[in-house]
């Protein structure tokens, strides 16, 4: 057997996660920093668990790279909290070297080094320390694999001892760091694979102060995402974040990347990451006492571009949250919608831009105890016929569900005036062209608002409707919809007509067909 094949590779992984698993609450009794949370035994079980799952299925005869590069995306995907980003950024520098050979030395010094570039603010006496010691002891070391593996090991324990005396916090709790402990079995794995051995049995050095590690939690959440993003665009987001908060992890490539940071507010952290690439598995985690609901029972958030629509979401009863045409709202309005509504909550976005913003909202909520639905409602008049639907006396997926029919059943469109020249899938539109969007798309280009919005009706309906809704906005030309509704007289008899004074900026016109 080739030491570190891709058969050991997987052993490791999987007796890594079993390790941490058996000790991962005295672990979790050791973590007093970044904050005494108590969790970092639980993240780092989660972290190999996941890179274990990974590469569970993988065939003995794989590559060793894919094996390598498997592991290493596992853990990066799955890993949770401070200590387990660190370490899946370790792994993954232990993968960049390893996939071409058993060089452990040169591997356990870049896992080493990429630990430490993914921290912002490093801090001596943490899993940090652990790992770069480790890596030094064995840099001039002569001898086999396991050798270097076993001496490794017997450093980052020694290692470990020392972190109590190198950080303050450490030492008035009487613990060695948390996250250093885990980092030490994982390396004393790595030795027992290549080694053919087994301990069966880890140790987690005990608390030898009687302060309670759990006394010194901090205000704030800590909030975690996978993204999808280019570098430099999170070359920028590691700037914003460092300057928000504190416990700054930003680890991956490749455009994937998994992000850590502790901050007083969630709502900023998140959004930041939104505009910087796709923000995805969000977890938002309160690290002192919980927020409270405002609202109990079923309610409804809609986002609201007008005054006008605002008054008609609140007259149906919804919670709203206002914006201008063409931005989106902050998260924190919407988080404070979501918990003014109730503890069954469904949200509508209105917008496609806005769906990304409610989502994170609903997610940091749920963390709070509230069911959250987001519904995928891309415009007003969608938000319109959902809330028409919504029953409050109804079981609440039966009641998304219903509302999510009704806004499926209802296409969309609005006249609106470019401002810019533009290529469009009706062609070139230049600025004062009047444009005549369906579902999203340009479907029309005129030079009249009261001409393309019959023409808009005319072609929504031309796929059938019973109910056409109009939406006026604060541009309409007067008398616009009174002369749709009589061309509907003419052409469409059949048809139910509803208008409503939206108020809105930037679209004369917004036009539903149910």
């Amino acid at each position: 057997m080739k030491i570190l094949d891709p058969p050991a590779v997987r052993r490791w992984a999987r007796l890594t996660a079993d390790a941490l698993g058996q000790v991962r609450t005295e672990i979790d009794a050791l973590n007093v920093f970044p904050v005494a949370d108590g969790d970092t035994g639980t993240n780092l079980h989660m972290t190999l668990l996941s890179a274990a799952e990974a590469v569970e299925s993988l065939p003995d005869d794989v590559d060793p790279a894919v094996m390598w590069q498997t592991l290493s995306y596992g853990a990066l995907v799955g890993a949770r909290g401070n200590s387990g980003v660190i370490v899946s950024q370790a792994l993954r520098g232990l993968a960049e070297v390893l996939k071409d050979g058993p060089d452990l030395r040169a591997g356990l010094l870049r896992a080493a080094v990429l630990a430490r570039e993914a921290v912002s603010r490093p801090v001596e006496g943490t899993v940090l320390t652990v790992l770069e010691s480790a890596a030094r002891a064995v840099q001039g070391l002569e001898g086999e694999p396991y050798e270097v593996a076993r001496q490794a090991a017997g450093e980052a324990r020694a290692a470990l001892r020392r972190t109590t005396g190198q950080l303050d916090v450490l030492a008035r709790s009487g613990v060695v760091d948390a996250g250093g402990a885990g980092a030490t079995i994982m390396l004393e794995t790595l030795a027992e694979v290549i080694g053919g051995t087994s301990a069966g049995h880890y140790d987690v050095p005990e608390p030898t102060s009687r302060v309670s590690p759990m006394g010194e939690v901090g205000a704030g959440y800590e909030v975690m995402y996978l993204l999808e993003a280019d570098d430099r665009a999170v070359a920028a987001l590691r700037e914003q974040l460092d300057a928000m908060g504190e416990s700054l992890v930003v680890v991956g490539g490749d455009g994937l990347w998994n992000v850590h940071v502790h901050v007083p507010e969630a709502g900023p952290a998140v959004e930041a990451g939104i505009r910087a690439g796709r923000p995805h598995r969000i977890r938002i985690t309160y690290l002192a006492e919980s927020g409270r609901r405002d609202g109990a029972g079923r309610g409804v958030v809609a986002v609201a571009a007008g005054d006008g629509i605002a008054a008609l979401f609140e007259e149906c009863g919804a919670v709203v949250v206002r914006r201008e045409p063409g931005t989106r709202p902050a998260l924190p309005a919407v988080l404070g919608a979501i918990r003014r509504a109730g503890s069954e909550v469904a949200v509508l976005p209105n917008d496609d831009g806005v769906r990304s913003v409610a989502a994170a909202a609903a997610e940091i909520a749920r963390q709070d105890g509230v069911t959250v639905s987001v519904l995928p409602t891309k415009a007003t008049v969608q938000g319109l016929a959902a809330l028409a639907v919504h029953d409050p006396l109804r079981r609440f997926d039966d009641d998304v569900v219903a509302m999510t029919d009704a806004a499926g059943h209802t296409r969309y469109g609005h006249v609106t005036v470019a401002d810019r020249t533009a290529f469009t899938s009706a062609g070139v539109c230049r600025p004062g062209d009047v444009l005549g969007m369906i579902d999203g798309d340009v479907a029309l280009i005129g030079e009249s608002v009261e001409d393309m919005a019959t023409a808009v009706v005319d072609r929504m309906l031309a796929g059938g409707g019973e109910l056409v809704t109009l939406v006026t906005g604060r541009q309409a030309p007067d008398g616009l919809t009174g002369r749709l509704e009589a061309h509907l007289k003419r052409t469409r008899p059949e048809v139910d007509l509803v208008v409503y004074d939206g108020e809105q900026g930037g679209y004369p016109l917004l036009i539903g067909v149910e």
